[in-house]
């Protein structure tokens, strides 16, 4: 043990007189680099701690160079020998056997509309029909269940008018008698169903010959996607449909329902941008006449920031259509989003000033839960809701159907 102490303590005296050598040769040359004297003795020290990392690290590198020229390769695949070649040849002639006949599965058949309707309301019905089971569980109707339901309808969007008019017919029912959650729950259903009766109103087209559809809404709403729809769904009733691309304002508005006309199938008559819209409603009208066409879709500009000249220019655009072909517009269709909720019912009290509106298109109803607008607006302002969508695809676009669209609304998983 002695012997040891003896070696360690003269290998530190030698690293120590190393050290000391170390600082008075490198200790002048930072003093000619400037460094003050009382840090030139800690600035050696630390030169010969870089000095050392970059040695250990060099090392490091090197080694692991080494270790990848020595890691073997691969022997390479010797070449097919004779008896290799003979059993390839044997495989080879060997007889086949037959391939399996595999039976393929026969496709899942499509979606029920009422599946389908369902589907598209699958937001709306966990806004409102969720939260209104959570609201019934385990509470007796009282009052202030009331109220919290009457607070439930506003925030899915049936508006004030309607949702005080549906609490105030269901208070009535209460009053007659007691009532349970669930009979609470059927009355609700079934108030909101008598309203959207009232609201419904399927389109005729066999009114008129031709008949003419103007179709009127904000620029976004899907306007011309729903003509693009309707046009593709009369045609495969059997109609003969011609479009008009009154939109002359809108960037590109006329191609892309030049885009839906063919797919349908179907004449666009169109002008170019900026051109009279009334032009292009002359212009279709005659082209409906004299290819005796049974339909008539015209596309309108999307604008409202200055109602005054939106009013004019609807006017002179139905005097030209009227004079064209007999009580013509008739049907002018108006086209919400259901998705920008109370900015819609908005936008159809103003269109409504503004032009003749006869019903309503409440578009994007699948990419919102505020579904309950289908109820607000007709209720508020007397119009027929026409058709509703509730999917991307051109059957999506539906016939609004009060019965189907209660049922798939309240329908328990």
């Amino acid at each position: 043990m002695d012997q040891f102490s003896n070696l360690l303590k003269n290998y530190l005296a030698q690293f120590g007189e190393l050290l000391k050598l170390w600082v008075q040769t490198v200790a002048p040359l930072l003093g000619q680099l400037g460094v003050p004297e009382i840090y030139r003795e800690v600035g050696a020290l630390g030169a010969l701690y870089l000095l050392v990392t970059l040695v250990v690290a060099l090392f490091i590198l090197l080694l692991l160079r080494i270790g990848r020229r020595q890691r073997p390769v691969p022997p390479r695949r010797a070449e097919v020998t004779a008896e290799e070649e003979a059993e390839a040849e044997a495989v080879e002639e060997a007889p086949t056997p037959p391939a399996e006949i595999t039976v393929e599965a026969p496709a899942a058949a499509p979606a029920s509309l009422f599946e389908r309707m369902r589907a598209g309301l699958a937001k709306t019905q966990g806004a409102l029909v969720g939260r209104l089971d959570s609201l019934l569980s385990g509470r007796r109707v009282d009052d202030e269940l009331l109220d919290d339901l009457e607070e439930l309808l506003i925030t899915a969007d049936f508006g004030m008018a309607t949702t005080g008019d549906v609490i105030q017919a269901l208070r009535g029912r209460v009053a007659r008698g007691e009532m349970s959650p669930a009979a609470l729950r059927t009355a609700l259903r079934e108030e909101l169903r008598e309203r959207l009766k009232l609201e419904a109103g399927a389109l005729d087209l066999n009114q008129a010959q031709p008949f003419v559809i103007m179709v009127v809404g904000v620029n976004g709403v899907g306007k011309t996607t729903t003509i693009g729809k309707l046009a593709r769904q009369f045609t495969a009733q059997g109609k003969r449909v011609v479009l008009g691309a009154g939109d002359t304002f809108r960037a590109a508005a006329a191609e892309q329902l030049a885009i839906w006309g063919e797919r349908a199938g179907v004449e666009v008559i169109r002008h170019g941008e900026g051109a009279d819209p009334a032009a292009v409603a002359f212009d279709a009208a005659k082209a409906t006449l004299a290819r005796k066409a049974d339909v008539l879709i015209l596309d309108t500009a999307g604008r409202l920031h200055t109602k005054v000249n939106l009013m004019e220019e609807m006017k002179k655009i139905r005097r030209v259509l009227g004079r064209e072909i007999p009580g013509a517009p008739h049907e002018t269709l108006l086209v919400l989003d259901a998705t920008t909720g109370q900015n819609a019912l908005i936008q159809a009290r103003l269109f409504k000033e503004a032009v003749e509106v006869s019903g309503i298109a409440l578009t994007k109803l699948d990419g919102t839960a505020k579904g309950g607008m289908v109820v607000a607006i007709g209720a508020e302002l007397g119009l027929p809701v026409r058709y509703v969508g509730i999917g991307e695809g051109v059957d999506d676009l539906r016939p609004f159907d009060p019965d189907l669209f209660v049922d798939a609304l309240f329908r328990e998983s």
